[in-house]
């Protein structure tokens, strides 16, 4: 076997498993006492959970700057909420939530030691390059999905008909520290559980089958899929399922190391322009386009390398993993692939796009702006329509 060259991007310190949110403090604390702390819109405040961590906070001596984070985060929210810690002299910033508020503390930590909006920083709309200097920053994820705990990219956006969803991203903004608790992810709504579920399954296939993946993220990419496999239905069918739970806490994980180190495909390159034109969660648009993507990217592979090249059976093989089937031809495996995105499409409640409000006359403008850097292979603007046609109403 050949083994071409790769790269591995760094990795936070990991601390994984149940009940490890105790040593939130302790690590905080590795890093300075002034805390900048990000949070949700307020399930965490309304939990038991939150009155321990602030005495644990207390207790370690922590002196803790509090900011909610409610949406998914703009540049301007960057920009006033850095305006407003600015003369704070902050250590390090504390990031307790979903993948949006994992996003705002890292865009945080990133441009407290900046002037200047984090717009000009951003890919594809300004035209800094930031040198990657920042505040010490810890991701502490509460969903299963977006693997931000794990990434050198914080996504921000506006939602409009010039909104948009870009990146801000440089090696260094990799977390120094994810804490991934599995019981933080216990109280997550059901919805919230399929679509971030979902978002882990697109962010694992699209790394698995990118062509700048590598035998490493291969590795993690298959573990991950089993996990999902495994884990998702557990949790969707009794969230209270801490084994379930765990399961995808750490798929979700890897997938943010997969992602980070393998790129993504056509999926996330729609769901760029659709979160940004449209309001809808992206996990909820990422595991709504899963199927007819795949559908779409085998069809053609077949024209490119035959029914039975390197990338068609990368796809079987995810099929067997995602089934728990030992081994299959390539056409059986895509197949079964196939047939179990179908399914778990519709078991998980996936929406069409037509609930955020597309229509077939804004398919051209999102196909316009779609990107396809790392699918695993070049699709048409009009295969790319293909794919959201399908999931609007008919």
């Amino acid at each position: 076997m050949v083994i071409s060259s790769f790269s591995l991007s760094g990795l936070p310190r990991i601390v994984f498993g149940a009940g490890r949110i105790s040593e939130l403090p302790r690590e905080t604390s590795r890093f300075g006492a002034r805390m900048l702390l990000a949070t949700g819109s307020g399930s965490l405040e309304r939990s038991p959970r939150w009155e321990r961590l602030q005495n644990a906070i207390a207790s370690e001596g922590l002196q803790v700057s509090h900011l909610r984070v409610s949406g998914e985060p703009t540049p301007e929210f960057i920009d006033q909420a850095r305006d407003q810690f600015a003369k704070s002299r902050i250590e390090v910033v504390v990031a307790i939530g979903g993948g949006s508020v994992l996003d705002a503390g890292k865009a945080l930590s990133a441009m407290l030691p900046k002037r200047g909006s984090v717009a000009d920083y951003l890919e594809g709309v300004g035209a800094e390059v930031h040198d990657g200097t920042k505040v010490p920053f810890i991701a502490v994820p509460t969903t299963a999905g977006t693997g931000s705990e794990a990434t050198k990219n914080a996504v921000l956006g506006r939602v409009g008909p010039q909104g948009f969803k870009k990146s801000l991203r440089h090696d260094r903004f990799i977390p120094d520290v994810a804490l991934v608790d599995p019981e933080l992810t216990l109280s997550c709504p059901l919805e919230v559980t399929a679509a971030c579920g979902m978002d882990a399954l697109v962010q694992l296939l699209e790394a698995f089958v990118s062509p700048a993946a590598s035998p490493l993220s291969d590795v993690l990419a298959r573990k991950g899929l089993e996990l999902v496999a495994e884990c998702l239905p557990r949790a969707f069918r009794d969230p209270g399922d801490l084994e379930a739970r765990t399961g995808m806490a750490c798929a979700a994980l890897l997938s943010g190391v997969c992602l980070a180190n393998a790129g993504l495909g056509i999926v996330h390159g729609l769901a760029s322009p659709l979160g940004g034109f449209f309001k809808a969660p992206h996990g909820a648009i990422c595991g709504s386009l899963l199927l007819p993507a795949t559908r779409v990217n085998l069809r053609r592979i077949a024209t490119i390398e035959g029914a039975d090249g390197p990338i068609a059976r990368k796809y079987a093989e995810a099929g067997c993993l995602l089934s728990g089937t030992p081994s299959a031809s390539t056409a059986q495996g895509c197949g079964i692939l196939l047939g179990r995105l179908e399914s778990w499409t519709r078991n998980l409640g996936m929406p069409l796009l037509s609930e955020f409000g597309m229509i077939r006359e804004d398919i051209p403008r999102v196909v316009k702006q779609a990107g396809c850097k790392n699918n695993p292979v070049p699709l048409s603007p009009e295969e790319i329509a293909e794919i959201l046609e399908s999931r609007l109403a008919p």
